[in-house]
């Protein structure tokens, strides 16, 4: 009986030990580069449908351009148009939110917006694959939205 006893205190006390280490591990571990796209809204406009996005630059380093070429598809699935959205510059680390336009586009009947590749991805020490290799996407809205 004493052993046993002993062993359930030893098993207690490691698990204790081990579970006060998990906080630091989480703490110390670094984020994985992305950069996050989030289509948040499509509202409809004077020229026709405005997609507002929220982009999070965390690839730890600035972009001084990024761009991508979208596939709006509409609501029977069948792309619709090809466009290039134009985010300029994106600063490490921060979060912007920039809105497009476009013209002559019911947001009623996108489906789907699918990013088919980056035209444009560069800053000082970042790989021109990265804005896709690292993309995440979300969206807040009802259109489908990603790679």
């Amino acid at each position: 009986m004493k052993s046993l006893t002993t062993s359930l205190r030893l098993l207690t006390s490691t698990l204790a030990m081990s579970l006060a280490m998990v906080p630091a591990w989480a703490e110390g571990s670094a984020p994985v580069p992305a950069l996050t796209l989030e289509l948040n809204a499509a509202q409809p406009s004077d020229k026709g449908c405005r997609l507002t996005f929220v982009v999070n630059n965390n690839l730890g380093a600035d972009l001084s351009k990024a761009a991508f070429e979208i596939a709006l598809f509409n609501e029977a699935g069948v792309v619709d148009r090809l466009t290039v959205l134009d985010f300029k510059d994106l600063p490490a680390g921060k979060t912007k939110v920039t809105r497009f336009d476009l013209a002559g586009t019911d947001c009623a009947k996108i489906s789907r917006v699918l990013i088919n590749s980056a035209t444009e991805c560069a800053g000082t020490g970042v790989e021109p694959n990265a804005c896709m290799r690292k993309l995440k996407t979300d969206t807040k809205t009802g259109i489908a939205f990603g790679v």
